[in-house]
């Protein structure tokens, strides 16, 4: 029997910032199977969005060998974001000041998969 999903420390504040950007966001992460944590939609556009915990070191944020296969066999977008401003990037939402504010995101590289 699978274990409960786990949900990454940041995911509660990434997915409040995206709705309040105004995306439609969809959490996914009790999936399993390699499936990313998130269905994000804005402008028309769908993402899948795997998150992972920014405040853990690199080797813990490493994605599992069935997000890596997952991944793989993905025909269409998703992306690997460890912050709200990695969200924002992604999803193709200008980040205001306010947000940033009112969600205290933090500026950081996108890693994105095809």
């Amino acid at each position: 029997m699978r274990t409960a999903a786990k949900v990454d420390a940041n995911q509660p504040e990434i997915v409040k910032a995206l709705r309040k950007a105004g995306a439609s966001v969809q959490p996914l992460h009790s999936v399993g199977s390699g499936c990313p944590d998130l269905l994000v939609g804005y402008r028309g556009i769908n993402l899948a969005i795997e998150v992972k915990d920014g405040a853990k070191p690199p080797s813990a944020r490493k994605l599992t060998a069935d997000q890596v296969e997952w991944h793989a066999g993905w025909r269409g977008q998703v992306a690997v974001v460890a912050s709200v401003a990695e969200a924002f990037a992604a999803v193709g939402i200008t980040e205001t000041k306010s947000a940033r504010e009112d969600v205290g995101a933090s500026a950081s590289g996108l890693n994105r998969h095809r």
